[in-house]
């Protein structure tokens, strides 16, 4: 276990390889570090490097390097410097079941057998596992969505210490070389549909690390909340209180002119906290899809809101100054505090995307629009893939280009801008459900079985 199988691409992670004896300086240069979920500021965006356009991870073209990551785990790298962080919940049974695709079953998966909730360190240039520790061995205390894992949250770092958070069987944060310096119980997170109670499908929201705080969202059904920790010692610093079902979203930090607030999705409550103190800024009540997953975006000065299922499927753009109640009435098309709405766009699981100018939404069947970022004008309506596989995987994008996951692992590479236009499509060869990670032009695959880098070829990347 954990041999890094090289592939035709490992010459191209060369670069790499003097990384490190600057890694964890301040001033480093963009596209390098991928803290969290979606990366800095949970934009999925990275610059100043190219970034492959074809590759075959079957026959091994352009591929860097390819490890085999034991169990079952949907959340994404992390990355920092040349260590890469990801999670995973082997099981005691030999091949844990994902029922992947376009279907509505919400029976959740009872795997009353012992897990080992893991997380592992890798040599970014080489995949080479550099150490391993387990966070928590027992009998899972919730179920699972078929599609879903016991591992779903991606860990954070902020290059001294890593965090990882597998929802009800705990918070845990170890130093960058591996020692477990806290470890926090929230007790049992239950992330059942509001609708059916019986029907569990795990805990998904990721912590984010921002100035020496570890934050977290936990809407559950019960006491939801909010809460921030000390990432030196885990003293918990605030929690506010949510009223909110259960939802599944990452919250997202914005450092704005006169305030930092932390942002979040949901069903209920829609809203901004003051980072320091978790007092609510701003609000919006009962607007959206009542299973909101994507996370919050932020990009001119605008905070975009999506989410889906039930009656709503709205795409909120929000002003980064937004106070009190922001609700937008249904015959109205914005307000002070809402600069657009679209009511029945929304994304159901993908995270949405801005890249220059636009925003790109992609729903769960593949159809792709985009929009003019700053008034909400479509641009353009198209589809990826044939219409009969899903996409759960969020988007990232560099170098020009906008990189969308299926969940049967066909990368679709498409050129940013106001026309659509498909430049490649790339088999990973196993399922995708985790969002890629980039750093310095290399793609992050987070397959069912493996983690695998991609690199760019000579040519793209001298182009």
């Amino acid at each position: 276990m954990g041999t890094a199988e090289r592939g035709s691409g490992a010459r191209n992670c060369l670069p790499l390889i003097i990384l490190f004896s600057c890694c964890a300086k301040a001033d480093e240069p963009r596209g390098v570090h991928w803290p969290s979920f979606r990366g800095p500021q949970a934009s999925g965006v990275t610059e100043g490097y190219a970034t492959p356009t074809t590759w075959n991870a079957e026959t091994s073209k352009n591929i860097a390097w390819k490890t085999p990551i034991p169990g079952l785990g949907h959340s994404s790298p992390a990355i920092w410097g040349d260590h890469i962080f990801v999670t995973t919940a082997v099981s005691a049974e030999d091949d844990p079941k994902l029922k992947v695709g376009l279907y509505g079953d919400v029976r959740s998966v009872n795997e009353a057998v012992s897990h080992r909730w893991t997380v592992f360190c890798l040599d970014k240039c080489s995949g080479k596992i550099v150490w391993e520790q387990v966070a928590h061995e027992g009998v899972p205390k919730a179920k699972r969505h078929p599609k879903s894992t016991h591992a779903n949250p991606t860990p954070a770092t902020d290059g001294k210490h890593v965090v990882a958070f597998f929802g009800s069987e705990g918070l845990y944060c170890y130093d960058i070389e591996g020692k477990l310096l806290w470890r926090k119980d929230l007790g049992v997170l239950n992330s059942a549909w509001y609708v059916d109670p019986e029907a569990q499908w795990g805990f998904g929201s990721s912590p984010i690390i921002f100035d020496g705080k570890v934050i977290v969202q936990c809407d559950v059904l019960g006491d939801s909340f909010m809460a921030a920790f000390d990432v030196r010692d885990g003293r918990e610093i605030w929690r506010t209180p949510r009223d909110d079902v259960s939802t599944w979203s990452t919250p997202t930090v914005h450092r704005g002119a006169g305030r930092t607030q932390v942002i979040v999705n949901g069903y209920k409550h829609i809203g901004g906290y003051d980072v320091a103190t978790g007092k609510e800024l701003w609000r919006l009540l009962g607007r959206g899809g009542d299973i909101p997953v994507p996370t919050p975006v932020v990009a001119h000065e605008l905070i975009f809101i999506t989410s889906a299922h039930g009656a709503q499927r709205p795409i909120f753009a929000i002003r980064t100054s937004a106070t009190g109640d922001v609700a937008v009435p249904d015959d109205e098309p914005a307000n002070e505090s809402v600069g657009w709405v679209a009511r029945r766009a929304g994304n159901y699981m993908q995270t949405p995307i801005v890249y220059g100018e636009y925003l790109y939404c992609c729903f769960d069947n593949g159809i792709l629009s985009c929009y003019e970022a700053k008034t909400g004008k479509q641009l353009y309506r198209s589809r990826l893939g044939r219409g009969r596989t899903g996409f759960s995987a969020s988007p990232v994008a560099g170098d020009g280009k906008l990189y969308f996951t299926s969940e049967e692992g066909d990368v679709y590479v498409v050129k940013a801008g106001p026309a659509f236009k498909l430049l490649a499509t790339n088999p990973m060869g196993e399922i995708c459900m985790a969002t890629p990670a980039v750093s310095e032009g290399v793609l992050f695959f987070r397959t069912q079985r493996h983690l695998v880098a991609v690199a760019a070829a000579g040519d793209e990347a001298e182009g």
